[in-house]
């Protein structure tokens, strides 16, 4: 049976994997298979030990100090998820092709890989905008603006873009 600060350390990992929008398989494939997710997940649930090591490897993976991953650590702004990043699928349908085409097409993408045709909103990630930014020429902070003007991006947007 796992102990209780083995538990404790597992859940600061998954909290901090999470904050990062990444599954065990997301894990996975963005580390190119460095980090397997079962390895990963039986970390999170702290069924299989970590050395010091592998916590400052995971650590540098996730770009976070060390002291972070600890649970005694105080969970300062690292505990908060960054605000999401939600489009009105809707509105955007009332964007001049010309303009929305590029976000039309993306959005459509994600729809068809998600299976997620519930034709109101999305989701998307920072990932998702910092993409849209390079395919519209634009940084992303300018690209969010725009979209919040056209309606299609959620105002909270502002706040999670770099």
């Amino acid at each position: 049976m796992a102990s209780d600060y083995a538990l404790a350390l597992g859940a600061r990992l998954r909290a901090i994997r999470q904050q990062q929008a990444l599954s065990l398989h997301g894990v996975e494939e963005k580390s190119q298979g460095r980090w397997k997710a079962v390895v990963v997940g039986s970390y999170e649930r702290g069924d299989r030990a970590v050395t010091v090591q592998k916590l400052a490897e995971l650590a540098e993976f996730y770009s976070v100090p060390v002291a972070e991953l600890l649970p005694d650590a105080p969970v300062a702004a690292a505990a908060e998820p960054p605000p999401k990043l939600i489009l009105d699928l809707e509105r955007l349908g009332q964007v001049p092709a010309e303009k929305a085409g590029p976000l039309a097409r993306y959005s459509a993408a994600i729809q068809a890989q998600r299976g997620d045709y519930n034709g109101r909103v999305l989701s998307i990630r920072q990932d998702d905008l910092r993409t849209l930014a390079v395919i519209y020429d634009e940084v992303p902070s300018r690209l969010a603006e725009q979209l919040i003007a056209w309606g299609v991006l959620n105002p909270e947007a502002r706040h999670a873009v770099d």
